[in-house]
């Protein structure tokens, strides 16, 4: 049953033609799996919504070769050849009664094109840079505004063959609609440039035309950024208000958009959002790293968003929804903030996640993060150190069913996670440690033993059918490593 308290948190809310069932939008973010990888991507996003979540979105996706990220993988909807591995998501994730979100993309001046080799096309023909690799953007001129348009409304078009229930116009993190809206990078004298009225005007059009493309069979999202210290973000966002069918919203730092928990504290957007909320009668997404139930349900009836996003939330525990809708809040793996997720998408590979070791691998090893199998034949284990990894083995193995023995020498378990968790801005990093001792506490076969500094000679006269050392390391004092 839910909550009373929470139950706002699962009323129904029409976006545009669609509905979600509740207000968990999981926003689009990035996956390291994108067109390189479709089957383990759909396989992570149906994973979601089976956790609960009402949508459930892709990572940036493509519209043409002329937006190539290059060893980042996104995903792509070039041509028709390209549906079938978008759909792989769609019904991954409608099969669990979710709506499924796609962002599309133009890169802009910033996208690198390393493996489609085509120039980028931005709004300055002068050196940019992706943070590694030096490009020179093309400056696009009207010609080349109009072929956007048709890439970006023939790409919506494949977005609802392949079954898309929300269509993304992307105007932010300072891609080629970001390069628009920014009178420091459009230095466009035509209808285009000038005054903010001419710089929101391919943001207008693309939203006209993506809900002409999408004919009444797909929502029209826009993702934007408002900055409550910049008032010019809130003139923008006033000349689009009630164009699109959804707001996702987000600010202009990305360092506060997706900041690390030692500096940024859940709902650090939460002004800049309500201030753009009243300006429009649209519903409005935006994320603010959620994790508490309470917070999410206060944040709704405060009236300052419609919707609960969420992108290392729904990484760190894909069944959020779920257990506040079943009363299980205790059971919330809470995200630490630590960011290893967007670290592993930066490096071109699947991400992963400190809390939840499952994400990335639900296709490939078929793991989930909430169903562990009971083994056919129960054996006694001995883990030795009760570190984050030590707390997770002892968890898994009594699952499974196993007879399990902790043992760790100092007072109290987690290991450096005790320890880190104690400096300055890091007490979130103790939710690793927290959430595993709950989870263990509740299976009467695994018994912790503190204060118990074990020897060679101890675990050999141990009666164990398997030992796991799990001591960890030690430092390094030359710096290296």
């Amino acid at each position: 049953m839910i909550p009373p308290e929470h139950q706002i948190l699962f009323e129904p809310i029409k976006i545009g033609p669609v509905v979600s069932k509740n207000r968990f939008y999981q926003v689009p973010h990035c996956s390291g799996m994108g067109w390189q990888r479709p089957h383990s991507l759909a396989a992570m996003r149906g994973i979601k919504a089976e956790g609960g979540w009402g949508v459930v979105c892709t990572e940036y996706c493509s519209v043409h070769p002329t937006s190539d990220d290059g060893a980042y993988p996104y995903a792509a909807l070039w041509d028709d050849s390209d549906i079938r591995a978008n759909a792989l998501m769609t019904d991954a994730v409608h099969a669990h009664g979710a709506l499924a979100g796609v962002e599309l993309w133009l890169g802009g001046g910033v996208s690198s094109n390393l493996g489609t080799r085509l120039p980028p096309y931005g709004l300055q023909d002068r050196p940019a840079s992706n943070l590694y690799n030096p490009i020179q953007p093309r400056r696009i001129d009207k010609e080349d505004i109009r072929d956007i348009r048709k890439w970006h409304s023939d790409a919506a078009k494949r977005a609802v063959v392949a079954g898309f229930d929300i269509v993304y116009v992307y105007a932010t993190h300072g891609y080629l609609l970001s390069e628009f809206l920014s009178s420091d990078t459009n230095e466009r004298t035509d209808e285009y440039g000038g005054s903010l009225k001419n710089r929101v005007r391919i943001v207008q059009e693309l939203i006209e035309e993506t809900r002409e493309a999408v004919r009444g069979k797909a929502a029209v999202a826009t993702r934007f950024s408002v900055d409550i210290n910049n008032s010019e973000t809130y003139d923008a966002f006033s000349l689009l208000g009630e164009s699109p069918d959804l707001w996702d919203l987000t600010v202009a730092d990305y360092a506060v958009e997706m900041g690390h928990s030692r500096f940024i504290k859940e709902g650090a957007l939460l002004g800049s959002i309500a201030k753009a909320k009243k300006i429009t009668s649209k519903p409005v997404v935006a994320v603010g790293r959620f994790t508490s139930p309470d917070r999410m349900a206060e944040v709704l009836r405060s009236g300052s968003q419609d919707l609960i996003g969420a992108a290392r939330p729904s990484i760190a525990d894909p069944f959020l929804p779920n257990k506040i809708k079943e009363g299980r809040s205790e059971d919330i793996r809470e995200c630490i903030g630590c960011n290893i997720c967007y670290a592993y998408d930066s490096l071109g590979v699947p991400i992963r996640c400190t809390q939840n070791p499952t994400m990335g691998e639900e296709w490939r090893m078929g793991w989930h993060p909430e169903k562990i199998s009971l083994v056919k034949k129960r054996k006694k284990i001995l883990i030795i150190g009760s570190g984050p990894a030590g707390l997770e083995a002892a968890r898994v193995f009594g699952e499974q069913g196993n007879e399990v023995s902790l043992a760790e020498k100092e007072r109290e378990p987690g290991g450096r996670v005790t320890r880190e968790s104690k400096l300055p801005g890091l007490s979130e990093w103790s939710r690793v440690r927290d959430w595993r001792i709950g989870q263990i506490r509740k299976l009467s076969n695994v018994d912790i033993f503190l204060e118990s500094d074990m020897s060679a000679e101890d675990i050999k006269g141990f009666p164990s059918d398997l030992v796991v050392i799990a001591t960890g390391a030690k430092w390094a004092i030359d710096g290296v490593g």
